[in-house]
Order: structure tokens, then C-alpha cells, then sequence
């Protein structure tokens, strides 16, 4: 997956936002303002912060160790570090869009209704 392809994924989502909160080379994505998805997309090789279910998170990292690890920088039981170009594209894929989905359930019920997940 290209950093433009990861881009288009995050963006493609319902009210997804970018921003760049942490300096011009670090992409941020949110949804109503909360992180579901962070990356510095010009490096190599390219890695994305994603959220996760915590029991997922261990699973996801014994499955593809070194490829799949704790959130560098994040909470440890809640984040990986994912290397995107390591795994398959659909897999990359469902881990954004899980993430995404994670951070919107714990949204109010109103803004949940707005965005179309109930």
C-alpha cells in the first residue's frame, strides 16, 4: 500500500478529517476530533498508529510479529504500530476501518446518528 493509498483509505471514511498537529511530516486522522489513525507518510518503511481492540492487539501482534507492534508513543493496550506495507492491503484496510469504527462507537449517541453508526 502507498502512503497515497493509506491517505485516500483514512479520508475515504465518514466525516474523517487530516490535520497535522504534530509538525508538517506526522498526518493525523480524526473523526469529531479524536485520533483514529496517525502516520508519517514519507517514511520508509511506511507505518501507521492504529487503534485496537486490546484482546485484538495482542492477537494481531503474536500473528505478525515485528510487523504489528505496541503503539510507538501511545497507549500500549489500546494502539499498534503497523507496518503497511508488511501486511496485505484488505488486512490494512479492515485494521483502519476497525480502528475508526472503535473510536466513533465511543462517541455520543447524536454524533454517532450524524455520522450514519448507530
Amino acid at each position: 500500500m502507498t502512503p497515497e493509498r493509506l491517505r485516500a483509505l483514512c479520508l475515504d471514511l465518514p466525516a474523517a478529517a487530516e490535520d497535522f498537529p504534530f509538525g508538517p511530516e506526522t498526518s493525523v486522522f480524526r473523526v469529531a476530533g479524536k485520533m483514529f489513525a496517525l502516520s508519517a507518510l514519507d517514511a520508509q518503511p511506511l507505518k501507521a498508529n492504529l487503534k485496537c481492540d486490546p484482546d485484538d492487539a495482542v492477537r494481531l501482534r503474536a500473528e505478525h510479529p515485528g510487523v504489528v507492534v505496541p503503539g510507538w508513543h501511545m497507549n500500549k493496550r489500546h494502539w499498534n504500530t503497523v507496518t503497511v506495507g508488511s501486511l496485505p492491503e484488505r488486512l490494512v484496510r479492515e485494521l483502519v476501518e476497525d480502528s475508526y469504527d472503535l473510536v466513533v462507537a465511543g462517541l455520543p449517541r447524536a454524533e454517532r446518528l450524524r455520522l450514519g453508526r448507530p
